[in-house]
């Protein structure tokens, strides 16, 4: 027996099959291997990032300390008195720049209105030009060496790095020495510009924090274009707070990407080396690609030997399944599944057949309660609405008529006062027993709260108003005979109030009509009815 018990169990038909599920264990693989890889990677790509940034900081450092040096010797060692002789200085400025071309686009001299006294190579146009406004000649002239901002040079027309160095003469600054270099000009950041990691075309930038701008990049459309506004890009946010180092972030489109920031001590840029993830971890995604083919081909042995398997072992689930919707789409009467076998999957269904019954019958009860007075078991005031919108489409569509008829209980709360709620049920049960009495079959006669009760007479003909006050005098003579109450005999009255409409009725309209009718008869102090047509 027991061991009948157990060949009839899906449980251990499942178990069996587990063995062949154990395959796919090769596919936590997938993720644990890809993860550990990223991880290593990430380190390693990082760590040469940030020497590779180290190593471009390091270069432009030295370029920018030996144009500093030579322009900070050269302004020591310029006589003051050739700042009055021109063409003396210009011959000065020409014997020094032969020995030493670091400044590709030359060497000039300002004077403090920011005029140019001399230059070379000479600029048919730099004589002419008031330098005054440039960051680089108001430092300098406060007495100290200053890099001023990359810009578009006014003279040269292409982007260039200006330096400025003081002229000291008995304390004073009476001029100010600048050497300009092109920023493309070949051995000063033309390493940086020209630079790849791997196809990436984006390699390099060099950040100027002070001034906000990108001073040159390997993307050269990049050049002299302002920094990331703050909140687009995190990393370069956190750059700009003092980060240093290397780090895997997001682009501002969303893109991975492994990024080092080394700073060039001589002017506080910001070498930035960055290498697209898509690059850095196409290890990782090959590989996972690898596991990844063989997973699915596990995967389709597994599905073959899996979907026979579990056709065998759920076959009397799938007939239960089939018998269901043939009984959704009415081929079969609603009916309890039939139960092939009892495993598992027989107990499942004659659950299912005993939730299904219990379903019916709550569901039976819900709509009687959601549609039904629970005290009198008269349609409610949504049932009526549902029926009086029926009935006004049924109006239009065959030309007739309908009424409603809205009716108050007279003297209801004297009975509720005197002797009690309970009493008062009982009478409007009463009520409602001796209304339902007097109407057709086809009507509708509902309670909509406290002692109201509407009447729905549809399809009527052009007697609506008469067949109306008919059965109006009929629910008033249902009343003369006196309620017998807990051994108390009560007499009621009741108010009617009639609205005639058709087809093309509001319903609303209809049912306040109703009651305005009503009301009407109330104000007269007695029993009987009133009638409005729309």
């Amino acid at each position: 027996m027991r061991s009948k018990r157990l060949s009839d169990s899906i449980i251990i038909r499942l178990l069996a099959l587990s063995l062949a599920i154990m395959i796919f264990g090769v596919l936590s693989r997938y993720y644990a291997l890809g993860s550990f890889l990223r991880q290593d990677l990430g380190q390693v790509v990082s760590e040469q990032q940030l020497a590779l940034a180290g190593y471009v900081a390091h270069d432009i450092d030295d370029k920018i300390r030996q144009r500093k040096a030579l322009l900070s010797r050269l302004a020591t060692a310029l006589p003051p008195e050739l700042l009055d002789q021109p063409d003396a200085l210009r011959a000065w400025l020409k014997e020094r720049y032969q020995y030493q071309p670091l400044f590709s686009i030359g060497l000039f001299v300002v004077r403090p209105d920011g005029r140019v006294i001399a230059d070379y190579p000479e600029v048919p146009h730099r004589m002419q030009v008031n330098y005054g406004d440039r960051d680089y000649i108001r430092q300098s002239l406060q007495g100290r060496f200053y890099i001023g901002k990359a810009i578009t040079g006014r003279s040269s027309g292409v982007p260039v790095l200006p330096m400025s160095a003081p002229v000291q003469a008995s304390g004073e600054v009476p001029a100010v020495l600048v050497g300009v270099t092109a920023i493309a000009a070949p051995g000063f950041l033309d390493l940086l510009q020209q630079s790849r990691i791997g196809d990436h075309r984006d390699s390099f930038l060099l950040i100027s924090p002070r001034d906000h701008q990108i001073i040159t990049a390997s993307q050269s459309e990049l050049t002299l274009q302002p920094m990331p506004e703050p909140g687009r890009d995190p990393l370069h946010d956190q750059a700009m707070a003092g980060y240093r180092g290397a780090a895997v972030a997001a682009t501002p489109q969303g893109e991975e990407e492994v990024r080092a920031i080394v700073q060039v001590p001589s002017t506080g840029w910001l070498v930035v080396a960055k290498l697209p993830g898509r690059d850095a971890f196409a290890t990782v995604a090959r590989v996972q690609h690898f596991t990844l083919r063989q997973a699915l081909i596990a995967f389709v042995v597994f599905s073959l030997l899996a979907c026979g398997g579990m056709y065998i072992v759920l076959r009397p689930l799938f007939r239960a399944a089939r018998h269901a919707d043939r009984m959704t789409r009415g081929e079969l009467p609603l009916e309890p599944l039939p139960i092939h076998r009892k495993d598992e999957v027989g107990y499942l269904i004659a659950s299912f057949n005993r939730l299904l019954r219990k379903l019916e019958d709550k569901q039976t009860e819900l709509a009687q309660m959601a549609h039904h007075d629970s005290l009198t078991g008269l349609p409610n005031r949504l049932l009526l609405s549902d029926r009086l919108h029926v009935a006004l489409a049924q109006a239009q569509r065959r030309e007739t008529r309908l009424a409603l008829l809205f009716m108050d209980l007279d003297s209801f709360k004297m009975i509720n006062d005197t002797l009690g709620h309970k009493a008062g049920d009982k009478v409007l049960w009463q009520a409602a027993q001796r209304l339902s009495g007097t109407v057709r079959q086809s009507d509708t006669l509902a309670r909509i709260g406290g002692d109201e009760f509407v009447l729905l007479l549809s399809d009527l003909d052009d007697k609506a108003e008469d067949i109306a006050r008919t059965v109006a005098d009929k629910c008033l003579e249902a009343f003369d005979t006196p309620f017998l109450v807990s051994g108390t005999s009560c007499q009621l009255g009741i108010s009617i109030g009639i609205a005639i409409g058709d087809g093309y009725s509001n319903p609303d309209s209809l049912l306040q009509a109703a009651d305005q009718a009503m009301y009407r008869v109330k104000k007269t102090g007695s029993s009987g009815s009133a009638t409005i047509t729309l």
